[in-house]
């Protein structure tokens, strides 16, 4: 999506224009859009104060940041749990390394 060379406040104005009875296709061309354009800008900021768009804009950004932030945690904890599952294999002797030697000794034991 390409950046828009209108501000979210100019946006607004135009549409309390087109709100208060001005056509859609002079309102198009004096602000160099086409008219699908102004219906999109309708759809995302209709109804809305420039105040409130600011908000939701600022929070739109601070969701994105926190949905970053999850998916590093995420990935962090699931590099943890490897490390940790590789550790718990490696530092736990398995039956088999507990019983090597272990027939030896008692035949040797009772043969002395």
């Amino acid at each position: 999506m390409s950046k828009s060379h209108h501000t979210e406040a100019q946006m607004i104005t135009a549409l309390k224009q087109v709100e208060a009875g001005r056509a859609v296709e002079d309102l198009a061309r004096e602000y160099g859009v086409s008219k699908h354009t102004v219906y999109a800008w309708k759809a995302k900021y209709g109804g809305m104060d420039v105040s409130e768009a600011e908000e939701v804009k600022h929070l739109r950004g601070e969701n994105s940041r926190l949905k970053k932030l999850v998916a590093d945690l995420s990935l962090d904890k699931d590099m943890l749990q490897s490390v940790i599952r590789r550790n718990s294999l490696s530092s736990h002797p398995t039956d088999e390394d507990l019983s090597v030697g272990t027939p030896a000794r008692r035949t040797s034991r009772g043969n002395t």
